[in-house]
């Protein structure tokens, strides 16, 4: 079993690519951010991309976008993590994707380095084909554009806090973010309006067959109204008619409304995914 680390996000995506499309809805983070190197490398200021080889064949795959989490494929055969585990040196902030290849890689690194996992996020990664309508919600959506900018930076970071837990929001990489989605085809923001913006849906991180939407955020004092349920099932529904066959996204397991509603709307569960953080045997932190 070796383990390569390769420069092109091109070339790991091209060789990865019977891995990942295995199983598009459960590997949709991975290929979403390698699409994205490969498309828009000016969104990330470093990447580091891994294959798991046996012979020929790739059996493992994995990437980082520093300072960011590892994100893990499930890999063809179990070796191929603790082959990972031996060829990542230094520091890992922590590990992202689906079970059980989360914990097993997580176990595998906690072996070798002495750290402790948490987890920062449990999450239910979902899948959807057909829009089930919403019904009797005032609004419309419409397309973002750049006189949203002010309202789409302020919800983001409010997002970042309650959904990611964020402690320290990077405005940069926010600003790149918006830079980059509100200039494309394959990626943007639409905002639901009741004489006032009130809800918010993103899209990005295509796949061959689909595009992962997120984030989703309605301001608290606006929930309950069906907001959210419309502006998702608007994206998604507009998303599928460009020619996409999926959309993904993840939701937190701990709050059950935000799953109803994506239920509610044609989304089906495809497995459970945890965020892991690991700390040093001194305590010390290295997420960012």
């Amino acid at each position: 079993m070796e383990v390569v680390e390769l420069a092109e996000p091109a070339e790991f995506l091209a060789r990865a690519q019977p891995l990942l499309l295995a199983d598009e809805a459960r590997h949709n983070l991975i290929l979403g951010i390698a699409g994205t190197l490969r498309d828009s490398p000016h969104l990330y200021s470093e990447h580091q991309l891994w294959l798991v080889l046996d012979g020929e064949a790739v059996v493992g795959a994995a990437l980082r976008t520093p300072p960011y989490n590892l994100v893990l494929a499930r890999p063809r055969v179990e070796q191929a993590q603790q082959a990972l585990v031996s060829a990542i040196d230094g520091h890992l902030p922590g590990v992202t994707a689906a079970v059980p290849e989360v914990d097993v890689f997580a176990e595998a690194w906690q072996a070798k380095t002495g750290a402790t996992r948490i987890v920062r996020l449990a999450e239910k990664i979902y899948a959807l084909e057909r829009v089930l309508p919403v019904e009797g919600v005032p609004g419309e959506a419409r397309p973002a554009d750049d006189r949203d900018r002010p309202l789409l930076r302020a919800w983001l970071r409010d997002f970042g806090v309650e959904a990611l837990r964020e402690t320290n929001h990077d405005e940069a990489r926010t600003e790149r973010l918006l830079d980059h989605r509100l200039g494309s085809e394959s990626a943007g923001f639409t905002i639901w309006e009741d004489g006032l913006p009130v809800s918010l849906a993103g899209f990005g991180g295509a796949t061959p067959n689909g595009v992962r939407i997120g984030p989703v955020y309605t301001p608290p004092a606006l929930r309950g109204r069906g907001y959210g349920s419309a502006v998702t099932a608007a994206v998604s529904a507009e998303r599928l008619a460009s020619g996409l066959r999926f959309c993904f996204l993840y939701t937190d397991v701990t709050n059950p409304t935000s799953n109803k509603i994506y239920t509610d709307i044609g989304y089906e569960p495809v497995c459970d995914a945890v965020d892991y953080a690991f700390e040093s045997p001194t305590g010390e932190s290295g997420y960012a």
